[in-house]
């Protein structure tokens, strides 16, 4: 069974976006593994977040990885953008309208570890052809959008067989799960075998310190380490 290291990936959409360089360092110092940047176009999700201009301005200050989720229709126009705004992540979902196989392989072609997603009601099925190409595979515990949403349990079941499918193949690759993720079940991501955490208010919301916020993740995140 492949143990992965356990990593926590604060999502600046729900950093302040007037101090914005600040919450990031805070974050960095917090204990943050990575950054997670969700990229939200309007059409593939309702809302809209911000693009590669914001990226290339934040990168100067930061100095842990950019996990860049492009929640968008056509990734195939913005992927070489964000990689020069200097993602190290970039992660396309299953759903999107471009072709899945030429938007990961435009990641790879970049240098930039290569992710899929999947939203809750797409089946692991989706990404069965394309894991030997991955380096992260993205499950959502949310329909994507919005922050702040309910953590879906009924998702545990993919994450299950997404990391059984990894451990019998000897893939190198990080689950990562996004959505409702905090101290109260922390455990119950990593129990399932997911290793990436992403954290939106459960980091920066609240009146704990990020840093106090982030050890308090990862110390639940470790009681369920598979």
């Amino acid at each position: 069974m492949n143990k992965r290291k356990i990593m926590i990936a604060p999502s600046i959409l729900s950093a302040r976006f007037t101090h914005l360089e600040e919450d990031a360092l805070r974050a960095e110092k917090g204990g943050a593994d990575m950054l997670h940047l969700d990229i939200m176009d309007g059409h593939f999700v309702p809302n809209i977040s911000f693009g590669p201009a914001i990226v290339k301005q934040l990168r100067p200050f930061v100095s842990i990885p950019f996990d860049t989720h492009l929640m968008i229709s056509h990734p195939l126009e913005y992927i070489e953008k964000f990689a020069d705004a200097g993602s190290d992540w970039i992660t396309v979902h299953a759903e999107c309208d471009d072709c899945i196989s030429k938007s990961i392989s435009m990641i790879k072609d970049l240098g930039v570890k290569t992710g899929l997603s999947l939203n809750p009601p797409t089946p692991f099925s989706e990404a069965r052809d394309h894991m030997e190409d991955l380096d992260l595979l993205l499950i959502m515990t949310v329909n994507p959008g919005f922050s702040g949403q309910k953590f879906m349990t009924e998702v545990m079941d993919k994450l299950k067989e997404a990391k059984t499918f990894i451990d019998e193949n000897d893939l190198d690759i990080d689950i990562m799960v996004d959505g409702g993720i905090g101290r109260q079940n922390a455990d119950v991501v990593t129990r399932n075998g997911g290793n990436m955490l992403v954290a939106g208010n459960a980091a920066f919301g609240g009146d704990e310190p990020i840093a106090s916020n982030i050890t308090a993740i990862r110390k639940k995140a470790l009681e369920g380490h598979l």
